[in-house]
């Protein structure tokens, strides 16, 4: 059972996640500065409910995790701020694949 650990992609997309579940129960949307709806702001709610419910047993929430991916791949970078931490995650693995192929990644951007 993995958990969200301090220092790992999760931990640090939570507090995003957080934010965007916030500004979506206001009614509001201070966080991204724009006057539409993050695209992903309900997957990024699940997400929330249910690492509450588990004790942030992050293997507990796969499915949901799952449905957030899919959603942030519907969308061009940068349009869902709620994004932002699984656009990482998806760089990362990336990185560690063409590691592991024996292919240099391209320089950070």
């Amino acid at each position: 059972m993995s958990t969200a650990k301090p220092g790992s992609w999760l931990q640090k997309s939570l507090v995003v996640l957080k934010n965007c579940c916030l500004n979506s129960c206001l009614g509001i949307n201070l966080f991204l500065n724009m006057s539409r709806k993050d695209p992903c702001q309900k997957q990024a709610c699940e997400i929330q409910k249910c690492l509450q419910e588990n004790n942030y047993l992050e293997s507990k929430c796969e499915a949901v995790l799952q449905e957030m991916r899919k959603c942030c791949a519907r969308y061009p970078k940068g349009r869902s701020i709620c994004c932002s931490g699984f656009e990482r995650e998806e760089r990362e693995r990336e990185k560690v694949k063409l590691t592991a192929e024996g292919i240099s990644p391209p320089p950070p951007q």
